[in-house]
């Protein structure tokens, strides 16, 4: 997988943005993060010139079960280690695994947002 799949593939979900949320920052690495949006909250994080890891939200009693069956989940990068993990592309983790965590931590933030924003979710053009 590259960049553009894994974008083409997050930005499939429904009604997911993508943002650069840190262009001023004095980490060059920093600054390259792309964020996945649902409503106001992201659920994934990845760095576009590097390519090197996700960053994703996991159920918490799945994380250990997953940091031990692969060498390529660590704890999330810069994130509560408790509930994200950063998962390393080309490692033991396949494409569509990695899609489907992806997809697990976009039900897991978008089962978290507002009623508000989750009726505005339902209600939006797919």
């Amino acid at each position: 997988m590259n960049i553009e799949e894994f974008r083409e593939y997050c930005l499939s979900l429904k009604g997911v943005h993508e943002k650069m949320p840190f262009p001023n920052v004095p980490d060059k690495y920093s600054q390259d993060v792309l964020c996945f949006y649902v409503a106001s909250k992201w659920f994934c994080f990845v760095n576009i010139e590097v390519f090197d890891f996700c960053c994703i939200k996991c159920a918490p009693d799945k994380r250990e079960e997953l940091q031990a069956t692969y060498s390529g989940i660590k704890p999330g990068w810069h994130m509560n280690k408790k509930h994200w993990i950063s998962v390393y592309f080309n490692q033991d983790v396949l494409d569509k695994e990695i899609k489907e965590l992806v997809k697990k931590s976009y039900d897991i933030v978008a089962k978290s947002l507002t009623k508000k924003e989750r009726e505005a979710l339902a209600n939006s053009e797919e």
